[in-house]
């Protein structure tokens, strides 16, 4: 996996929260910077450490499923990416209401509830060959960032791009995937 196929993924997985952090936004009309860190923070934590432990999970099983890991990587990425089609059609308008400030365990929770994603794609990243340490930093990173971003345009535009968000992290997911399975066959390269 290349620099910009890690990147991609890292966006792709993101997406997720990047949506979250949006709405988290929408309950402080005037930014505050402190909560958008610490919002960010524990997402990008949470999405650079369910990878992590999903490789680990996925090393175990290796050796017994080395014949079909690029199959495996391209299915998961793959029901990823349409599992964030399908939650973007659901999502209702009336979602983005904040009735209340949130809570520190309701972020906690929401962090850890986007990252599940990140730890298929890291049980699916156990099959290939990857840098490990600059694919976690990577998603970390970007999804600090772009969680920062969510806060502040959820604070100022309000839930306008939540659904463009998924359904774009869905897309990337999905390309990743059919690539990784391309490059296995031969097609590519």
């Amino acid at each position: 996996m290349g620099i910009i196929e890690i990147i991609l993924v890292a966006v792709g997985l993101s997406a997720d929260a990047f949506a979250a952090a949006l709405c988290q936004g929408l309950c402080f009309p005037k930014f505050k910077l402190r909560f958008a860190i610490g919002v960010a923070f524990m997402f990008g934590f949470f999405q650079a450490i369910m990878p992590l432990i999903g490789w680990f999970l996925g090393s175990g099983f290796r050796e017994y499923i080395v014949h079909i890991d690029h199959w495996i990587a391209f299915a998961l990425l793959s029901i990823l990416g349409l599992k964030m089609f399908a939650e973007a059609q659901k999502t209702a308008p009336s979602e983005a209401a904040c009735p209340v400030r949130p809570s520190f365990s309701q972020i906690l929770t929401l962090s850890f509830a986007t990252s599940i994603d990140a730890l298929a794609a890291g049980i699916g990243f156990s099959v290939i060959r990857i840098d490990l340490f600059t694919v976690v930093t990577s998603i970390g990173c970007i999804t600090f960032a772009l969680s920062l971003l969510g806060v502040y345009i959820g604070s100022r535009f309000g839930s306008r791009f939540k659904t463009k968000a998924e359904i774009a992290g869905g897309a990337i997911l999905i390309f990743i995937g059919i690539k990784i399975l391309l490059d296995h066959l031969g097609v590519l390269g």
